[in-house]
């Protein structure tokens, strides 16, 4: 049965490329962006969703970090990153409006996108995104959508008009069985992500990019006033250095050191 896709992912501020402030805070403007880690395994589940039973994947992006004219060319090359992986179009909202949102703002904006462009069999997303890591989208996005949901799934099968998925709790392993349409949220264990090839990189380059803002869209949005600032966590090294006559020695106080950190327990 061909399916018809969604992928949501998220243009999240590059954790490994953080710009820092002398006071501490994280420069957000200064801050590269990148595809949110899990968000890469959702765009690889769907893509080899499609390639087993055919079908089409979408992908849609809301830009939430700013400033807006800046992250133009930034967020149009991820989009043409995820089009390489092998998505057949990226919809993409930018509005100066949506900068900052919370959750509960982009669900409700993706969820009305989504609506406009079709009936969609599957919405996958990433457990949480690499930045805020609020694992909300997925849970108020199948509310607004009104279809079945399940989180932290790790596998995935279809059979007929049913999903059959399994997710790893701390304390079990579940096999679910859900009827489509339904939104998934994948864990990084579901697979490895593809790396494009450039002849990929070059296909994407004509593949559908297509821009909304919130008028055309015909929403408007209610945020709350919130002051938002990020900090980096401190962390000073203890600086132990560790000598011996001999590596037995050594290797004991080691072992010594790691079990009064509590890092190793026997």
């Amino acid at each position: 049965m061909p399916l018809n896709i969604a992928v949501l992912v998220k243009a999240a501020l590059n954790l490994n490329m953080l710009k820092v402030d002398p006071n501490g805070s994280v420069n957000v403007e200064e801050t590269p962006l990148a595809i949110s880690e899990y968000d890469k395994n959702a765009i690889e589940e769907g893509i080899r969703l499609k390639e087993k039973h055919g079908g089409k994947v979408i992908a849609l992006s809301i830009l939430t970090w700013g400033p807006l004219q800046r992250r133009n060319q930034e967020i149009e090359r991820i989009a043409r990153e995820v089009l390489s992986m092998g998505v057949d179009e990226f919809h993409l909202i930018l509005d100066e409006a949506v900068l900052n949102s919370t959750t509960k703002e982009t669900a409700y904006i993706a969820a009305h996108l989504l609506k406009k462009l079709g009936n969609f069999d599957l919405y996958i997303t990433g457990e949480y995104s690499q930045d805020t890591s609020s694992s909300q989208f997925a849970s108020r996005l199948a509310k607004l959508l009104g279809v079945n949901l399940v989180t932290f799934v790790n596998k995935v099968e279809l059979s007929n008009n049913e999903i059959i998925v399994q997710r790893s709790t701390e304390n079990e392993i579940e096999i679910i069985r859900a009827s489509l349409p339904c939104v998934i949220s994948v864990t990084g264990e579901i697979n490895q992500a593809r790396i494009p090839t450039l002849r990929n990189i070059l296909q994407a380059k004509n593949k559908p990019l297509i821009k909304y803002d919130l008028n055309q869209l015909g929403l408007k949005i209610e945020k709350a006033q919130m002051s938002q600032e990020y900090f980096v966590l401190p962390i000073k090294r203890k600086k132990i250095f560790i000598e011996g006559k001999n590596y037995e020695e050594i290797a004991e106080k080691l072992i010594n050191h790691l079990l009064e950190e509590g890092v190793i327990k026997i």
